[in-house]
């Protein structure tokens, strides 16, 4: 290869790594912010402020974890730089490859394992080339990969997930045990305690151990603790536990908030001072390689790439620019907020809408852990048993109308506990130079403390530990996606240069094209159509006129879905009938979402309204769920029937279908509207067009009778036929229903209800 083409792939593997800064930061960001997030503790501006400020003050100090990139996986002096230039290229095309699916996915991934494991798959795949043009076997494989440093890199990247969850889990049982889930009303000598003890972890190990490369502190500082640490992590503690009963006692501030505050500082700065080797640490040694082999004269097929070996500073100026890259990603990336709702779901107090459903591996995770939590309580006595269930009572809290989505996920209390261990363990990673996974440790972290908060309770735990468990899946996904995918375009380069480059990275832009045009169509979508809203209201009134919005929307969705399946039916339009398939079992779900917070509903109401309320909101979930069944049903059946290859519908049966769609369109649209508008003096109207409806149905099982009984020659389209007919029949009824059932409620005069009541 010439010069011109190494030229190229060190400008590729720069904007590369632009473009992993970008997706790295949008999966990793969740991993500082959902704390402070979730806990509501302070503003979202006050938190993003907070956050830019650490990773900038981070970023400046991770020149040393660089190293991994250069060294960590591979030996250097056993390649040239030829070589070295692929598995860079390999590594960079595969990362932002990877993270970018998670990202599109809303899982958090390690992007620390990625890089490790693309180092790992690229090196080995030029390896093995190099060893089998030599004519040499396995064993001389040894010599190429850095077995014992990769070892211990995988070895403590898995052991922190183990540790995490653990310490987690005994950090948050004890702070619970001390302040309880009443911690406002605690004396203040337990807060300063807990502030005392959270501050001094976060300021020894962020501050000092994190920030020492930076050369802020000065030498005095550094030489004392290390010198003596146990005698300064003792001052800290007497010192800010004083500040913090001062701040609490006289000056009234929440203590919590700012151990908050300074956390997600602390965690952002590890992130940044831990994690940005992930993203440029590949392209800085690649330039540095790039500029030691200019210089060397000596070929790129014969230039060895021993100098990769020694420490080399990482400069100023690149690693302020990933800083601010790093820094305008947190704030402008669409991905990174949907991220974050993974863990914030997983980690929140309480029963909801649950994104992961349970499987086998879940249900017994969760029967054995309550076989073995049962058996562990017979060992202490009732007494003890009896005060740590009383020092782990939650309260119960009124939530006023309106404002339910406004609670937060968590605690201060869990949230700090959140923050300081995970802001410890990343820390002490980054000061020993290892490349410790901080998804691993932030998301493990948060799952121990919500099961020593109880927060995974009977209702809700197979669904939270399913969850877990597809995070880790997808984390063991990332290993084996990283080292297969980087060993094979590492190979692709080789054997086929630059014509393989650039249609791998003409692929990456596409892919990565697609992927940012489907999220913001998705997100579009998401706004227009909006998510049906749960009852808030505690009269039966409130409640009516609440329920009216959310009929007009599933109408008007109903409405969509139907002239969707037809029309992709007509067309044989497999696409189509895809998409209708989402668009109702969404439908489908968030009307069961209704159902599942029927429970919160009824607590919610006025005594007075308890009975009317209630049954009225029941029997409407009730029939919009009769509603979305039968929808699912015909657009199941459709897409079976094109998806099957089965014969197209004829012209006439095609022609009938348009004509019901036709009709049944005026009369969604004109429910949609009148519930719109609250137009509720068009129902009686309304309700008198039941019959013209139901004969046109008769007429057209008539015609496809008579056909069938002529000309009709497929018994799959006789069958979709009439089980069309049938389900939209169904549907006519139910809206009917739907429409009788707000007449009667709404109208004050009960005579006329029940006139109307008994005409349907």
């Amino acid at each position: 290869m010439g010069e011109n083409i190494y030229i190229f792939m060190v400008i590729a593997l720069g904007i590369l790594a632009v473009t992993d800064l970008v997706v790295g930061v949008s999966n990793d960001a969740v991993n500082f912010l959902n704390s402070a997030l979730g806990s509501k503790a302070i503003s979202f501006r006050t938190i993003m402020i907070v956050a830019s400020i650490g990773i900038a003050f981070g970023a400046m100090s991770s020149s040393g974890m660089m190293e991994v990139a250069r060294k960590g996986i591979f030996n250097p002096s056993e390649f040239v730089f030829a070589e070295i230039i692929i598995i860079f290229m390999a590594v960079m095309i595969t990362d932002v490859l990877l993270l970018d699916f998670f990202n599109t996915l809303g899982m958090p991934t390690s992007t620390t394992v990625s890089i490790v494991f693309e180092l790992l798959g690229a090196a080995v795949a030029i390896a093995l080339i190099k060893v089998a043009a030599d004519g040499g076997g396995m064993e001389a494989l040894g010599g190429y990969i850095n077995t014992e440093k990769a070892t211990e890199i995988i070895l403590g990247i898995l052991l922190s997930v183990a540790i995490a969850f653990t310490i987690g889990a005994i950090v948050q049982f004890l702070s619970r045990i001390l302040i309880s889930f009443n911690f406002k009303t605690q004396p203040k000598w337990v807060g300063s305690v807990f502030g005392g003890l959270a501050i001094t972890a976060i300021i020894y190990f962020i501050l000092v151990k994190g920030l020492k490369s930076a050369a802020i502190f000065s030498g005095a500082l550094l030489e004392f603790v290390a010198l003596q640490p146990e005698l300064f992590i003792v001052i800290n503690f007497f010192l800010w536990s004083l500040v913090s009963l001062i701040l609490t006692s006289y000056f009234k501030i929440n203590i919590y908030r700012i151990i908050i505050t300074l956390g997600t500082f602390a965690l952002a700065m590890a992130f940044a001072g831990n994690d940005l080797v992930n993203f440029i640490g590949v392209p800085i040694a690649a330039l540095q390689s790039f500029q030691a082999w200019q210089e060397s004269g000596i070929a790129a097929e014969m230039y060895s790439m021993q100098g990769l070996s020694a420490a080399v500073q990482t400069p100023t100026y690149l690693l302020l620019a990933s800083g601010i890259i790093m820094i305008l990603t947190l704030w402008f990336s669409t991905k990174a907020r949907y991220v974050t709702e993974t863990e914030i779901n997983l980690a929140r107090e309480g029963e909801g809408e649950e994104r992961f459903q349970p499987n086998f591996l879940s249900r017994q995770i969760v029967k054995f852990s309550i076989r073995a939590f049962d058996s562990l309580g017979e060992v202490f006595p009732n007494s003890f048993k009896s005060k740590v269930n009383k020092r782990l009572e939650k309260p119960m809290v009124y939530i006023p109308k309106g404002k339910q989505h406004e609670q937060p996920a968590f605690d201060m209390v869990r949230a700090s506990v959140n923050l300081m261990v995970a802001s410890v363990l990343i820390s002490i990673a980054t000061s020993m130079r290892l490349p410790l996974s901080t998804t691993y440790v932030t998301f493990m972290v948060a799952m121990g403390t919500s099961l020593a908060d109880r927060a995974w309770g009977a209702e809700s735990a197979v669904y939270r530990v399913a969850g877990v468990l597809n995070v880790i899946g997808g984390w063991f996904f990332t290993a084996i996606c990283a080292f297969v995918s980087a060993a094979t375009i590492a190979y692709l380069i080789h054997q086929f240069g630059l014509v393989a480059i650039i249609l791998l990275l003409v692929f990456a832009a596409v892919l990565l094209l697609r992927n940012y045009l489907s999220h913001n169509r998705k997100n579009r979508e998401y706004k227009v159509e909006d998510i049906l809203r749960k009852a808030e209201s505690s009269s039966i009134q409130g409640v009516i006129e609440e329920s009216a919005t959310t009929i007009a929307n599933v109408v008007n969705r109903s409405n969509t879905i139907y002239t969707g399946a037809i029309n992709g039916l007509a067309k044989h339009n497999l696409d189509n009938l895809k998409k209708n398939n989402k668009g109702v079992v969404k439908l489908s779900k968030e009307i069961d979402n209704l159902k599942d917070n029927v429970f919160y509903f009824i607590k919610n109401l006025d005594d007075a309204s308890v009975g009317g309320a209630s049954n009225f909101y029941i029997t409407l979930l009730s029939v919009l769920q009769d509603l979305a069944q039968s929808l699912e049903y015909i657009s199941k059946l459709s897409h079976t029937h094109v998806i099957n290859n089965h014969k197209k519908l004829k012209y006439n049966q095609i022609k009938e279908l348009k004509h019901l769609d036709q009709e049944l369109e005026e009369l969604l649209g004109n429910t949609s509207t009148t519930f719109e508008d609250r137009s509720f003096g068009r129902i009686v109207g309304m309700l008198n067009t039941k019959d013209h409806y139901l004969d046109l149905i008769s007429q057209k099982m008539e015609k496809q009778v008579a056909r069938t009984r002529t000309e009709e020659s497929s018994p799959k389209n006789t069958t979709l036929y009439f089980s069309i007919l049938t389900e939209t029949k169904d549907i006519i009824k139910t809206i009917m229903k739907l429409l009788e059932l707000y007449y009667i409620e709404h109208d004050s005069s009960i005579e006329p209800a029940r006139v109307a009541k008994k005409e349907l």
